[in-house]
C-alpha cells in the first residue's frame, strides 16, 4: 500500500508541475500576442502619420 502512495505523490507532484509550466506559457503566449498587436498598431500609426 506504501507503493500506491508514493507512486500517486509523485504522479501528482509531476501533474501540478506541469500544470504550473501549462499555465506560464498561457501567461507568455498571451502577453505575446499584446504585444505584437501594440507594435503592429503603433507601426500603422506611424504609416499613416508619415503619409499625411
Amino acid at each position: 500500500m506504501s507503493n500506491f502512495v508514493l507512486f500517486f505523490n509523485s504522479f501528482f507532484s509531476y501533474l501540478l508541475l506541469m500544470a504550473v509550466v501549462v499555465v506560464i506559457a498561457g501567461v507568455a503566449v498571451f502577453l505575446g500576442i499584446k504585444m505584437r498587436k501594440n507594435k503592429n498598431s503603433q507601426a500603422g500609426n506611424e504609416k499613416t502619420q508619415a503619409g499625411a
